[in-house]
């Protein structure tokens, strides 16, 4: 049974159609990777499931309950989680306290502004960062981290609601090849270890067939392609569209990717 299932799904600005009519559908303990190139409505597509875009048209459920019309709050305590192209942490807070914050506004707690983040759910936000790799680094502000550390602790933050369904926007961009498999590796063992799903847009195609188990291509806001990634890799469609005319994709494995790292 599919945990996320979108249908006839539209979006458009003025006259320009950027989302128009995909569909798919993605199962729990699976990575799908949603590619295209630019202006293809990947981005779109992620704001529309997320709740921060309205749809024009469509259906977007998760577990059969509808998700469009759903304020992005509403549609995170459902469990869905997100991580953006550029990480958003808060960089005065030290690796912990970012963590404990979203434990806090998961409960749905207020708190007095004065009193320290330190008071509430340390042992839990540990935990998290402990699955991240990150608990060495707790009490560091986020401020001092590589940026390949950032990412890791926005992931903890993006586990903190418990996400049935995580969506990723570019999550390696700006990291190094060896970075970028270690997230990988590491977001592929959350997927097993607590059977979640993660819709995952990523411009690098080593990551793409190294880590997705299905991936779905969108052009000019169309879904043109379907399937496995190495089943996908020399569709004429997908060539010409994504990479036009004379290019292709590079065939790496995951050992030949760990490898060039």
């Amino acid at each position: 049974m599919s945990l996320l299932k979108v249908s006839g799904l539209g979006k458009s600005f003025g006259g320009v159609k950027a989302v128009d009519g995909i569909h798919f559908e993605l199962a729990a303990g699976e990575l799908l990777a949603l590619i295209g190139p630019n202006g293809a409505g990947k981005s779109t597509t992620f704001n529309m499931v997320n709740g921060q875009l309205p749809a024009d048209a469509g259906s977007i459920q998760l577990n059969g309950q509808e998700l469009v019309g759903r304020k992005p709050r509403d549609i995170w305590r459902m469990g869905v989680g997100r991580t953006f192209q550029i990480a958003e942490t808060f960089a005065s807070l030290t690796v912990v306290e970012n963590v404990q914050m979203a434990l806090i506004s998961n409960d749905n707690r207020l708190f007095a502004m004065w009193r320290k983040a330190a008071d509430h759910k340390r042992d839990e936000a540990l935990a998290l960062l402990d699955q991240v790799g990150m608990k060495s680094q707790a009490d560091r502000p986020c401020s001092v981290l590589a940026y390949g550390d950032v990412k890791r602790v926005e992931l903890a933050i993006a586990m903190a609601n418990a996400p049935k369904l995580l969506l990723m926007d570019e999550p390696t961009a700006g990291m190094a090849p060896k970075e970028r498999n270690e997230l990988m590796a590491l977001t592929k063992q959350l997927v097993i270890d607590r059977n979640m799903a993660v819709l995952f847009t990523e411009h690098s195609m080593d990551v793409v067939f190294a880590y997705a188990d299905r991936m779905i291509v969108l052009a000019r806001g169309r879904l043109i392609a379907e399937g496995k990634p190495l089943e996908l890799r020399d569709h004429p469609k997908v060539q010409e569209v994504y990479f036009g005319t004379g290019k292709t994709f590079e065939k790496k494995t995951a050992a030949a990717a760990a490898e060039a790292a």
